[in-house]
């Protein structure tokens, strides 16, 4: 079963915080912990591992925090999603060309492939910029 991790739901949470500041607004990992409902320990976890891919700019000291790397429209939740999670594998098949030896005897290989190419599709069309004007 393909399903978003805890720590890739509270990913999205915590950089879609960060897309909905203002521009160049550096924020504290603890107001964007409070706000979104996410431990301060684990969320810097994450941004510490955005920031190395960079998706989110980290600063240090005093009037230190995180902001987006890029504008928010330059982001897609397929970025954010594979930061934390990886590559979107339906099946192990597809872990890498040719690490499957029935490829070419499985009827179920292209469906798998399929859904990797959809669901792919589907997160690259969704940007932070997106989500940040979504009203819920």
């Amino acid at each position: 079963m393909m399903e978003l991790t805890r720590k890739g739901e509270y990913a999205i949470r915590g950089i879609v915080y960060l897309a909905k500041q203002p521009a160049g607004k550096v924020v504290l990992v603890s107001e964007v912990a409070e706000a979104t409902g996410v431990s301060q320990t684990f969320l810097a976890k994450i941004f510490q591992n955005f920031a190395k891919l960079g998706l989110v700019n980290s600063f240090r000291g005093t009037g230190g925090g995180f902001l987006l790397g890029r504008l928010p429209s330059r982001i897609t939740l397929r970025q954010v999603v594979e930061a934390v999670e990886g590559p979107i594998i339906p099946n192990r098949c597809l872990t890498e060309e040719g690490a499957c030896t029935r490829e070419s005897l499985c009827m179920v290989h292209p469906v798998w492939r399929k859904i990797q190419s959809e669901v792919a599709s589907i997160l690259d069309a969704v940007t932070l910029e997106d989500l940040a004007k979504e009203k819920k």
